[in-house]
């Protein structure tokens, strides 16, 4: 349930700054959480309560999206702070995948899903899409990444289905185009819905960014308005090369070759960054989440930091931004000498 954290937390980046603020992946019904404290959508109750915080953001001057998932095999685990990906000792559910596979060797075995259970699961996902735009959300993102249940079907590494959900891309697919498609008939035409995409599994045999490119030219297809390029997590063997901007080369790749507008996410820290980014058309926007969680005014300062006066800073902290303006003039220029 959004409560008044979510409400300070999520309000305070709009606040300081940011254009466009996304709550955690929330959950269309209660065994679709990853963990106990996961936000959901699958009541009027919690649809409420996303309203408060919706105003509250906009209020701040930002647009609010609400990114919809379900966990799948990742599903009833501790809160991250408790032990990442943990299973839970008590209290968990039944979880339900694209293939009986479980994510850590200790992890529940998921059920494979069946038809039922994919008849039940895009009809939860339309409903939290219709409770999202009562809500007043500017933005729907389809989270088809990371291992959750979506990811899980595009991934050869966790589809081994033989029916008509696993096998080629067009297959594997199927499911998560299925669900797409519901949800894209019942958010409003004129306001951007988006899908997030792992573009490289990390992993021999599993998806590269050649594969991500194909599923994102299925869903511009399908009414996808932009892609959103994350990465990896959806096996626990995974050998990630991390680097400055890691990710950005699959944004750059499926913006420029499927001729879709991207997000670039990942390792992305500053505004020089963000705007190299942009300007060289390798994306279309950027996702800045830890720098974000340490900083709710990023947004303000990286602008103060690059001289800009034309962005506003809420009237409550003029004050401030005059002397954090001043620390910066006064702070010490390295020459390099």
């Amino acid at each position: 349930m959004p409560d008044d954290f979510h409400l300070m937390h999520l309000a305070a980046r709009a606040y300081g700054g940011a254009g466009l603020v996304f709550a955690e992946m929330t959950c269309v019904s209660p065994d679709a959480r990853i963990t106990p404290g996961c936000l959901g959508l699958w009541n009027d109750e919690q649809m409420r309560a996303f309203a408060r915080v919706i105003q509250a953001v906009h209020a701040g001057g930002a647009k609010f999206g609400i990114q919809l998932g379900h966990a799948g095999r990742k599903g009833a685990t501790k809160r991250a702070w408790e032990g990442i990906d943990r299973p839970l000792e008590s209290g968990g559910w039944p979880l339900v995948s694209a293939s009986p596979l479980p994510y850590l060797k200790d992890s529940m075995v998921p059920r494979e899903a069946n038809r039922a259970d994919m008849d039940r699961i895009r009809e939860d996902f339309v409903a939290a899409t219709k409770r999202a735009v009562q809500a007043g959300a500017d933005w729907l993102e389809f989270h088809a990444a990371h291992g959750y249940l979506m990811s899980s079907f595009l991934s050869p590494l966790t589809n081994h289905r033989t029916d008509e959900y696993g096998g080629s891309h067009e297959n594997r697919a199927r499911f998560p185009l299925e669900v797409f498609r519901a949800i894209r008939g019942v958010w409003p035409e004129e306001k951007p819905i988006s899908v997030r995409l792992s573009c490289h599994d990390w992993y021999p045999g599993g998806n590269t960014p050649d594969d991500a490119a194909l599923f994102a030219r299925m869903f511009k297809q399908a009414g996808a308005d932009i892609i959103d390029c994350s990465s990896g997590q959806v096996v626990k063997e995974e050998k990630p090369v991390y680097g400055r901007l890691f990710q950005t080369p699959f944004s750059d790749l499926i913006r420029n070759e499927v001729g879709i507008p991207t997000i670039a996410v990942g390792a992305i820290s500053d505004a020089d960054q963000a705007n190299s980014i942009i300007g060289a058309g390798r994306a279309d926007l950027c996702a800045v989440a830890r720098p974000h969680l340490a900083d709710p005014a990023w947004t303000l300062h990286e602008a103060a930091k690059l001289g800009l006066k034309s962005v506003a800073w809420p009237q409550q902290y003029l004050s401030g931004k005059g002397q954090y303006e001043s620390n910066l003039e006064r702070a010490p220029t390295n020459t390099g000498k």
